[in-house]
């Protein structure tokens, strides 16, 4: 199984040369797979918790693959109905040949109304525009072979979301679930693949709520939920140490602390 990072591409504290670190410090731990996310209009439902400076996703991971040649890249997750499907095939599949294959596309409904409002996209059509978007990357790259292929990991837990996994993806990719529920939707549903993001949130004491999302609670916690993980068939597992706090970016060698204690031990588990 390959772990992963989501890196803040976002806040006050992040800039070229953090953004940098970040890429370098992922591969210097041993991790698989360096993931970021996606805005297009910084609205202020979206600045609470991810404000500007926002780095474009495709740009930073064009520049970030010749920092880190040992790491996969990709979005966690784009949000598809933001941009025509056409510019998607195209921008990643690009990316994925200068990268030499290392590109995964996650994909998203989106979730910000007045994000969507500035774009012109109406938001009540997003899924139906993200079923849509993902059957015409799919035709493109299937036919013409100046397009290259690209992984795509779905992302979303609804039933609709399930169904466009299924339909559509390389993998379903859930975001911060409890590893009870993970379980249970993999019980009822045939997913092409499973490559979960958890949260990454180490405490003293263990955390018994039931709800307990994957990846916060105690070192043998997050080491347990790997291994169950690891055992209902995930991949790919991507750590998001990002928790909220735009001033956390200012900070990140609190979260280079974290990776390094849970790749550590993992390692030797």
């Amino acid at each position: 199984m390959q772990l992963g990072v989501n890196v803040p591409n976002f806040g006050p504290g992040t800039d070229p040369g953090v953004l940098r670190e970040w890429a370098r410090t992922a591969e210097g731990l041993g991790f698989d797979l360096l993931m970021v996310s996606d805005h297009v209009a910084v609205t202020p439902d979206v600045a609470e918790r991810y404000p500007e400076p926002f780095y474009e996703p495709f740009t930073t991971l064009s520049w970030l693959a010749g920092t880190a040649p040992g790491l996969r890249l990709g979005t966690t997750v784009l949000v598809l109905p933001y941009r025509h499907p056409l510019l998607v095939a195209r921008t990643a599949s690009t990316l994925d040949r200068l990268s030499g294959g290392r590109f995964v596309l996650g994909v998203g409904i989106g979730w910000a109304r007045r994000e969507f409002e500035a774009l012109g996209v109406p938001f009540g059509a997003r899924g139906r525009l993200t079923d849509e978007y993902l059957a015409t990357l799919r035709d493109t790259w299937a036919g013409d072979s100046g397009h290259r292929p690209v992984p795509v990991w779905v992302g979303g837990h609804s039933e609709a979301a399930l169904r466009r996994a299924v339909r559509f993806g390389d993998a379903w990719h859930p975001l911060r679930l409890p590893v009870a529920r993970m379980r249970s939707v993999l019980a009822e549903h045939p997913v092409p693949g499973f490559a979960p993001r958890i949260a990454l949130r180490l405490t003293t004491a263990p955390v018994d709520d039931p709800e307990r999302p994957a990846g916060i609670g105690t070192l043998d916690q997050v080491l347990d939920d790997l291994r169950q993980l690891r055992d209902l068939g995930a991949e790919t597992v991507v750590f998001d140490p990002y928790h909220g706090d735009p001033e956390d970016t200012r900070r990140p060698q609190q979260a280079w602390r974290t990776l390094t204690t849970v790749a550590t031990h993992w390692r030797t588990a």
